[in-house]
């Protein structure tokens, strides 16, 4: 059953991201169960029962007489500590997934909330004006008026356009000249353009660093632009990049369809933020007012304080209403948009998370059973301990000491093993530096909880048990 569920939850997170992959979004993916699959994986968890099975079996038949001779204590001394070797063994190989796991998860969590924009609560909506026969200059009237619309709508903190959306590939790129700033011809690189309304940084929650947020005044006026942190560092070094001036060159090969010698003015510094790809490393941004140039964009982003679906009849009015005959291509939310951007990462630490978490589980049976039956068969010593004096405090105390001891020797089998592992997944996987130390730490102390859990039974037991019936059984 766990398998079952396993695979339909992933195949949703592939299915998240059908859209990066050129698929439609009717396409359904299906995984039915394979008989051979499952009668492989049954002949080997049955062989592994008999296996295990019969070799505490078959050690009292080979030797009777030592077996006779250790019954009081019920177990031979070899035995115990096979048995407590098998279970460090598992804590060891159980730590080392919870590490691995606690890895990706990370990585993880650095690519869905280091972006420098807020995904939560902020819906993207994408309008289809192709075939409304609205020139650019009527489009850019209306989507203006649809702004102050859709900011009048309960739910929604505030409206903004931009082309591109952050995380939804490529944009335009082209060569600038920053005033005061030279470079050799062989050190210049592609800056990327993006053209936002007003309001653009505050609804997707990127600081303004220094300056000014684009205003709808602005149309008419001189060119204004507004640069973040990086493109501010790499060509303004520690000086105000306020007011000074920008300008972007015709692409010299193909002739380009955007460039003009008339510089911009910088009126803003931003905060970096990830604009093609989650896992990138920060670049030149140059952001230019949409309305000011008069190229307004069809992609919306909302920043809403209410679910998506409490507002999307009412953007779709207010669209119908103001533009006619436009429709609204596509609703989705900035998180959606993240998550099917990193399908890959997505699987992986879902994966490792779920062996992590089984791993886990079944050191802690493994630790469980042990103590367990070492409670068992030491009830007579217990008994005696405790009419000689002890407490049921000192009776717990000494049964958790031996999980701790037995946890203890897995973690310094494990946390090696967790420390190579770790180089080796950053050099198999791309962009996965090691993080520090965080997700082992993480991965020794969830195991050692896991392993005193596991041990409260046992202990409790062990606490409760009547030295009169102890003694008794002598």
């Amino acid at each position: 059953m766990l398998a079952w569920f396993g695979a339909r939850l992933l195949l949703r997170i592939i299915a998240s991201g059908r859209r990066i992959a050129g698929l439609p979004e009717n396409f359904e993916m299906r995984v039915e169960p394979d008989m051979n699959l499952l009668l492989f994986t049954i002949c080997v968890a049955v062989l592994t029962s008999l296996l295990f099975g019969l070799a505490p079996a078959l050690r009292p038949m080979a030797a009777p007489s030592s077996w006779l001779r250790s019954a009081r204590s019920g177990q031979t001394r070899r035995g115990r500590r096979f048995g407590t070797t098998l279970v460090v063994a598992q804590v060891a190989l159980s730590v080392t997934l919870l590490s691995a796991g606690a890895q990706f998860v990370q990585r993880l969590y650095q690519l869905r909330y280091n972006l420098g924009f807020r995904s939560d609560h902020l819906l993207l909506v994408t309008l289809d004006p192709a075939g409304s026969g609205l020139s650019r200059r009527q489009l850019t009237r209306l989507y203006r008026e649809l702004l102050e619309r859709l900011e009048a709508i309960p739910g929604i903190r505030s409206a903004t356009l931009c082309g591109p959306t952050p995380i939804s590939g490529a944009g335009a790129g082209r060569l600038v000249i920053a005033e005061g700033h030279w470079e050799e011809p062989g050190d210049r690189r592609y800056v990327s353009l993006a053209w936002v309304a007003p309001k653009y940084f505050q609804t997707l929650g990127t600081p303004l660093l220094a300056g000014r947020d684009f205003r709808f005044e602005d149309t008419g006026r001189s060119r204004v632009a507004i640069i973040n942190e990086t493109m501010a560092r790499y060509y303004f070094r520690d000086a105000n990049p306020i007011g000074k001036r920008v300008t972007v060159e015709r692409d010299s090969r193909t002739g380009g369809w955007y460039g003009s010698d008339q510089p911009y003015e910088i009126v803003g510094v931003a905060a970096d933020a990830k604009y093609y790809d989650p896992g990138e490393t920060p670049h030149r941004v140059l952001y230019f007012n949409a309305f000011q140039e008069d190229r307004v964009e069809s992609n919306f982003a909302l920043r809403i304080g209410v679910k998506p679906a409490a507002v999307v009849p009412e953007v779709r009015r207010a669209a119908s209403e103001i533009l006619g005959a436009v429709p609204v291509g596509r609703v989705t939310t900035m998180a959606a948009q993240v998550d099917a951007s990193i399908v890959p990462e997505r699987l992986v630490a879902t994966l490792s998370g779920m062996f992590g978490g089984l791993g886990a589980l079944l050191a802690a049976i493994g630790v469980y059973g042990l103590l367990a039956y070492t409670v068992t068969r030491r009830a007579n010593e217990i008994g005696v301990r405790i009419a000689l004096g002890a407490t049921r405090g000192d009776v717990s105390r000494m049964v958790l000491g031996g999980a701790l001891r037995i946890v203890v020797a897995g973690l310094a089998l494990g946390l090696p093993v967790a420390f190579w592992g770790r180089s080796v997944a950053a050099h198999l996987i791309a962009d996965l530096a090691p993080q520090g130390p965080a997700p082992i730490i993480f991965g020794a102390a969830a195991m050692m909880g896991v392993a005193l859990m596991a041990a409260y039974l046992p202990a409790r037991r062990a606490a409760r048990v009547d030295p009169v019936e102890a003694l008794r059984s002598e």
